[in-house]
């Protein structure tokens, strides 16, 4: 698989993580694909995980190169020093201004794999802003997350009422596809079956901004939106129109 490289150097590399791809090795079978193995193997020496995106989610990730440089990351990132900036797709269409959610996120206890918002959860805080809306129904938002809780952006977007278009575990579908808004209008092929347009959770980590661990310069950068995600906004404003 190949990866995009966004910049590299001595101390850190940051990449373009594909959506599908695990960020860190599995902790049950090692030789699924994921981040740290591939650069690992690519460039020949030992990888350190700063941080991680969930699997189904693309865009910019950090890794270290050395154990220097993963403390001092590290550091940054629970520290709160580093800028992340995701897009989203979700259902529903936010008031126009800012939405801060400052709640709590823990495990689920009764579904596997889960997190919810509970008073027993970690502190987690988000802040979210429609970017544009289609139609009465999804909306294109930018998120900011100040933390660094599992399914954090998920969680909170649903419990302020605005899931992610595409997620199995906290929206109302596993897949989208283009005859759900279109209805009559579209047209299939005899003998032909409707793929979706998108089939993982729209989520892309946009932007990246950290200091470099070795000489202090704060570093920006930016993800472009991968192919699923920009054929269904394309979509979605030409039905707008």
């Amino acid at each position: 698989m190949k990866l995009e490289i966004l910049h590299q150097d001595d101390h850190l590399i940051v990449i373009n993580k594909p959506a599908n791809l695990l960020s860190v090795p599995d902790r049950y079978i090692a030789d699924i694909p994921n981040v740290v193995n591939l650069l690992g193997k690519k460039f020949g020496d030992p990888m350190y995980a700063v941080h991680r995106l969930d699997k189904p989610t693309s865009g910019c990730l950090v890794v270290a190169r050395t154990a220097e440089a993963h403390k001092e990351l590290n550091r940054q990132f629970q520290e709160r020093e580093v800028d992340k900036v995701y897009h989203a797709i979700v259902e529903g269409q936010p008031a126009d201004e800012e939405t801060e959610v400052d709640e709590p996120i823990a495990q689920n206890p009764g579904k596997m794999g889960a997190m919810m918002v509970s008073n027993r959860g970690k502190h987690a805080l988000t802040i979210f802003k429609p970017m544009e809306y289609f139609g009465h129904q999804f909306s294109l938002v930018g998120v900011q997350i100040f933390t660094g809780r599992t399914h954090q952006i998920r969680v909170h977007l649903a419990y302020a009422g605005y899931p992610l278009m595409v997620d199995p575990y906290y929206g109302k579908r596993e897949e989208f596809k283009l005859s759900e808004i279109k209805g009559r209008r579209y047209n299939l092929k005899k003998d032909k079956e409707e793929r979706p347009l998108l089939s993982r959770v729209p989520l892309h980590a946009t932007r990246l901004a950290f200091d470099h661990p070795e000489t202090g310069e704060r570093m920006e950068f930016e993800a472009t939106m991968p192919k699923d995600m920009r054929a269904t906004l394309n979509q979605l404003r030409k039905l707008g129109k």
